[in-house]
């Protein structure tokens, strides 16, 4: 057995911050919390990107909720991916428990029940603040990306955008995107021909197929008007305290094509639109994303290249992504790679492919003279975790077996009243909850095209009335030469003198 008081040195020294840190709780070891052996995040390197692992029922979720109080706490506003729908409890103080003050005597921190400042948003119909964008603020590359289309076809969705922005055509929706597709291949043919080349039908129809999968995994309600804005995220109440964003996503986990969609454009728009922070000692927005693997779930390759980019470079916007899953390899290892902090509760080993994936998940964190990784992976019980962070520094700190702090905050969803009241509440509902359907490409276009089809009416009805006027005045002209040559031939002129020709030939 390693000696305590060295183990307690150990980890204190290690967990030591000069800035502001967030306690996750105290270190364990051999099965035994040590006090006060407290384990720090520090804020400076909150936006180095995390992942919180671990089996069903080991407290993912609760360590999310924990994390997220206490930057909230700090001031600094987060999102939350609500896959499950058991994270609105945080809008209520906890209730309390005796075992909760126990665990809490244990880690050598005291116990405060709190509520926090909460929104509630939606992706969907369900209740909350709508989150939509719109078809040009992606933008052709990423568009494209999202579709997963060919070279070829890439290269025609950007010159629809740019014929659109040529001719001030709006795309907001689907339905713009649609139509745009079905005219540059049916009325508006020769005219985007001749101005921007020939559009094949065989590759509109292509990508029309690849909008409508889009479309039914519910598309059509994420993209239009009014675009949320990202600025919104970073809100602050009358306490300082930073909001808690929830996206309610429990419809979803069947529509992995809209939850991808919906993340990239909201990770491409925090990075295009949010100002460079260099050292700035602290996260602008952390952003957490449970059930992590929809991410990359049937995502392209260059739609992870992309989600791989901005992972990259994201974190220079003062921003923090922390990806939960059930194991690690849900993660691309390009993104793995990126992530400073890592929280890995128990994972269990039933058979010898789990045990192999155990002992890979392992090498990921520090050696310690302390721990048999693999081992103790295996044993953690509920609410304990494996903890590696990065100090102020950036050097890994000492791996420690951790003992984690309870959620201030309610463990348990909001009952339909307080969550009828909370949403009552909402400043952002009455600015994004209307609905808006303003004039875009589908009504110009068909505008255009209704325009056309008049003219072109117009123009045949002139053409039948004259051909119509030149065959009337043919046949006048005609019963008029008849008219003549009948007064000629029936004069008494004519008459005597074919009956005197008649009467010679007769004699």
């Amino acid at each position: 057995m390693a000696d305590q008081q060295e183990f307690f040195d150990h980890i204190t020294s290690g967990y030591t911050t000069k800035g502001d840190a967030i306690t996750l709780g105290a270190a364990m070891l051999d099965g035994e919390t040590i006090t006060n052996a407290l384990v720090k995040v520090p804020l400076k390197t909150l936006n180095r990107h995390g992942l919180i692992a671990g089996a069903t029922g080991t407290g993912k979720t609760k360590t999310l909720q924990v994390l997220a109080e206490n930057l909230s706490e700090k001031g600094i506003p987060v999102l939350l991916m609500d896959m499950k729908g058991d994270l609105s409890g945080i809008a209520q103080p906890s209730p309390g428990h005796a075992k909760i003050d126990e665990r809490h005597e244990k880690i050598g921190i005291p116990f405060n029940p709190q509520k926090f400042p909460v929104e509630i948003l939606t992706l969907s119909e369900q209740n909350g603040v709508r989150l939509r964008a719109t078809v040009s603020e992606f933008g052709p590359v990423l568009i494209s990306r999202i579709l997963n289309v060919s070279e070829t076809q890439a290269g025609i969705i950007s010159v629809l955008f740019k014929y659109c922005d040529d001719n001030k055509l709006p795309l907001l929706d689907l339905k713009d995107f649609k139509k745009i597709l079905q005219y540059a291949t049916g009325e508006g043919k020769a005219e985007i021909a001749e101005q921007y080349g020939r559009i094949s039908p065989a590759s509109s129809g292509a990508i029309l197929r690849k909008i409508v999968e889009l479309e039914q995994q519910g598309g059509d309600l994420f993209f239009g008007e009014k675009s949320f804005d990202t600025d919104d995220l970073l809100r602050i109440d009358e306490n300082g305290m930073g909001y808690i964003n929830i996206v309610r996503l429990t419809d979803i986990q069947d529509r992995p094509k809209l939850f991808s969609t919906f993340m990239l454009c909201l990770l491409a728009e925090i990075y295009s639109t949010f100002p460079e922070q260099g050292d700035s000692g602290r996260p602008e927005l952390v952003i957490f994303i449970d059930e992590a693997h929809l991410i990359f779930k049937e995502a392209s390759d260059a739609l992870l290249d992309q989600i791989e980019s901005i992972v990259k470079l994201i974190r220079s916007k003062g921003v923090g992504l922390y990806f939960v899953t059930q194991n690690p390899t849900d993660v691309p290892d390009a993104v793995l790679s990126q992530l400073g902090l890592k929280i890995q509760h128990a994972l269990r080993a039933f058979t010898a492919k789990d045990r192999k994936a155990i002992k890979l998940t392992a090498e990921n964190y520090p050696i310690s003279a302390y721990y048999k990784t693999d081992e103790v992976l295996t044993s953690l019980g509920i609410g304990e975790a494996l903890v590696s962070v990065l100090n102020e520094k950036g050097i890994p700190t000492p791996l420690a077996a951790t003992l984690l702090r309870a959620p201030m905050s309610r463990m348990d969803v909001l009952t339909d009243a307080e969550l009828k009241s909370l949403l009552a509440d909402s400043k952002l509902s009455k600015a994004y909850n209307e609905a808006i359907d303003r004039e875009s490409a589908y009504e110009m276009l068909n505008e255009k095209i209704e325009t056309a089809n008049k003219e072109e009416a117009k123009v045949k009805a002139q053409k039948e009335k004259a051909a119509a006027k030149r065959s009337s005045s043919s046949r006048r002209s005609s019963s008029s030469r008849q008219s003549s040559l009948e007064k000629v031939l029936t004069s008494p002129t004519v008459i005597r003198s074919v009956l005197g020709i008649l009467t010679k030939l007769i004699k």
